[in-house]
């Protein structure tokens, strides 16, 4: 470790020189691009009308818990909170297998899988917003947990359907 030091200070004073006429160059060049630069035009931010989230797992306890989490930031990011349900009924997946390999076909075995399903509703937000909370709550989805995001664009009229061709 010393030999290294001194290696490095033994050519530390060839660096420095080398650095300070780097800096002086890339000062001189920023300067430059500074007075010659025209300012960039401002993207304008999408506005979404409805958002509708959509969550599938296997407990219904942690569909709900999920749910209300995702309320709570909506309303922190401010983003008003639609109506959010979850049907009655849950899909039931059955599927009916033999026990034995070869022989036995009254014996049989029976499997279920139940798919719970929740929905939440948003109004009215930016597209920044939206990018922002759909990030947010894909990063805290719990394990077993699906999530499906459907959202609605507001957009202009386009310009052949703005003037109403009179008819006389």
């Amino acid at each position: 470790m010393f030999m290294l030091r001194n290696t490095l200070s033994s050519k530390g004073s060839a660096f420095v020189n080398h650095f300070k006429n780097a800096a002086k160059y890339s000062t001189e060049t920023v300067s430059a691009l500074k007075t010659t630069s025209t300012p960039a035009p401002q993207e304008q931010d999408k506005l979404f009308s409805h958002l509708e989230v959509e969550l599938k797992g296997v407990d219904p306890a942690v569909l709900k818990s999920y749910s209300w989490f995702a309320t709570k930031a909506a309303n922190h990011l401010g983003i008003e909170v639609g109506e959010c349900y979850a049907p009655r009924k849950a899909k039931h997946d059955r599927m009916t297998l033999l026990k034995s390999v070869h022989i036995y076909k009254k014996h049989r075995v029976q499997y279920e899988i139940r798919t719970y399903f929740r929905y939440m509703n948003f109004h009215k937000m930016t597209g920044s917003t939206l990018d922002t909370y759909l990030e947010y709550i894909e990063r805290n989805l719990p394990e077993g947990v699906a999530l499906k995001a459907t959202s609605t664009e507001l957009q202009a009229l386009p310009e052949h359907l703005k003037d109403i061709p009179s008819v006389e």
